[in-house]
């Protein structure tokens, strides 16, 4: 959604791209009580998209007039699909500005089929916490790069932005005096590297990975580059690479601007030309289902459909097969992902604990990451409605020495 997103707002001004990511994440996050109020299985499908932007704008964002929010409807139903559908937009939206406000808002948000699932593992009170955290707005943390957490916090309170420290002490979530908060590109020091936009899940996986100073990593699904440069601050070198080309410019990017001698690839992992059994480590950074960052990418609650974690499964195995291979003795192997389903996760790692008896899990060092996002096996797990921060996972396992 994201890069789909930036690359056809590229040209607008700060003021409308604001309300134009606050529009399509909005509407995401609230399409079924849209499409219920509208009743949109009675409307042309064409019409669909309009008309949630424009029931969005009257029932969720107080700073667009309505008059301005029915009329910018009609015409984008003029320019979509005709003269003859300007009338049906108007009246629709009209009778739900008079009508919605007083009927209910906030019906289900997500799919009913993914509640289900967490209802069954989590319970009621923590799917609907996980729910209600989904449907927020994300904040805005950084990690430090070239400058240190208290440069950053010291910067930006001297150029009137409001900081905190994220839960964990990993990073800073951003906020402002003077709304609207500013882009990073504006923020001190981003120009110089000073830091990386990163939740603080993803940035404790990489301080669980605790690789040792000096150690080679292949961060072997890399972009968009936030984890490699965590690694290489710690102390390890760095080898980057991911086999989707359109990524790696902004891999290429994010470790250039961080100032880490990170050497980045467009590579496969499962055909990468790396020899075998030669690195000390390998993180498998795994595509998901990215259920751990719907509040991020609101977009995945109705694009996923029950196959996908048996599909994003046997992708993942295979990943996690072809970084064993060359992992050398006592190397690390690290396998992780954004997904909160134990498919994904914990199933993907036992499953190929049982197919490579020469890899066991490796326990993380008491200070690398906090007792409450370990689970009883050792793994990481953050989990949003529990920890205030994004979904992930990570297991660090070992190879044996030859027997």
């Amino acid at each position: 959604m994201d890069a789909a997103r930036d690359r056809h707002l590229a040209g607008l001004a700060e003021r409308d791209r604001r309300l134009a990511y606050e529009l399509s994440a909005g509407v995401l996050r609230r399409q079924r009580e849209l499409d219920s109020a509208l009743e949109l299985d009675r409307a042309d499908p064409r019409l669909h998209d309009v008309l949630r932007l424009g029931a969005y704008q009257l029932r969720h964002l107080t700073r667009v007039p309505k008059h301005a929010a029915v009329s910018t409807s009609v015409e984008l139903a003029r320019e979509t699909v005709g003269e003859g559908s300007t009338g049906y937009v108007n009246r629709a939206l009209r009778q739900l500005d008079r009508d919605g406000r007083s009927g209910t808002v906030g019906g289900p948000s997500h799919a009913q089929w993914l509640t289900e699932r967490w209802i069954a593992r989590y319970g009621d009170a923590e799917t609907r916490r996980l729910v209600e955290w989904n449907d927020t707005r994300p904040v805005l943390i950084i990690q430090p790069a070239r400058w240190t957490l208290n440069r950053l916090e010291a910067e930006f309170g001297g150029a009137g932005i409001e900081t905190a420290r994220a839960p964990f002490d990993s990073g800073l979530e951003v906020r402002s005096t003077r709304p609207p908060l500013p882009r990073p590109t504006d923020f001190p020091g981003y120009t110089e590297g000073a830091f990386i936009v990163q939740d603080p899940a993803h940035a404790l996986v990489a301080r669980f990975a605790a690789i040792p100073p000096g150690d080679r990593i292949y961060d072997a699904c890399a972009a968009p580059g936030g984890k490699a440069v965590q690694l290489e601050a710690a102390g390890a070198r760095v080898i980057a690479g991911d086999r989707r080309r359109e990524r790696l410019g902004r891999l290429t990017d994010t470790t250039r601007r961080a100032g880490v001698a990170i050497r980045c690839l467009g590579a496969d992992l499962e055909a990468a030309p790396i020899r075998p059994a030669s690195l000390a480590a390998v993180l498998v950074d795994a595509p998901c289902s990215a259920t751990g960052t719907m509040r991020r990418h609101p977009d995945a609650r109705w694009r996923l459909e029950p196959a996908v974690f048996a599909r994003a499964a046997a992708r993942q195995s295979r990943l996690l097969d072809s970084a064993g291979g060359v992992v050398r003795p006592r190397g690390r192997l690290i396998y992780s992902t954004c997904s909160l389903e134990p498919e994904e996760n914990e199933q993907v790692v036992d499953a190929f604990l049982s197919r490579h008896d020469d890899f066991a899990r490796a326990p993380s060092p008491p200070t690398a990451a906090p007792t409450e996002l370990l689970t009883p096996a050792g793994d990481f797990q953050s989990l949003p409605q529990r920890h205030g921060i994004d979904g992930a996972y990570a297991a660090r396992l070992v190879r044996r020495e030859n027997r």
